[in-house]
């Protein structure tokens, strides 16, 4: 299984989540957890997704998931697993 983590910040709206999960759907990307909260209209989300299977490449995917963000007012960032662990050790 190749994991990756999809963050998601930006002004809360209504569909972010189905746009997101749409989006993933479509590229046969499964969500494998999800942690959303919104915090005085700031709306945050992390998903860890199985990229295993996605359709048409990972880095066209991470840049289309960047241009809904772009379209939306949020910024998306699709990530392998490894490269965001390595990014965040403490």
């Amino acid at each position: 299984m190749i994991k990756a983590v999809l963050t998601v910040i930006g002004s809360d709206r209504v569909g972010i989540i189905a746009a997101v999960s749409n989006m993933l759907a479509e590229a046969d990307v499964n969500i494998l957890d999800i942690s959303q909260t919104t915090m005085d209209e700031i709306f945050t989300m992390t998903m860890l997704v199985d990229v295993t299977s996605v359709k048409g490449g990972f880095a066209p995917l991470a840049a289309n998931l960047a241009a809904l963000g772009d379209e939306m007012g949020l910024r998306i960032r699709l990530q392998h697993v490894d490269i965001f662990n390595a990014m965040h050790k403490i």
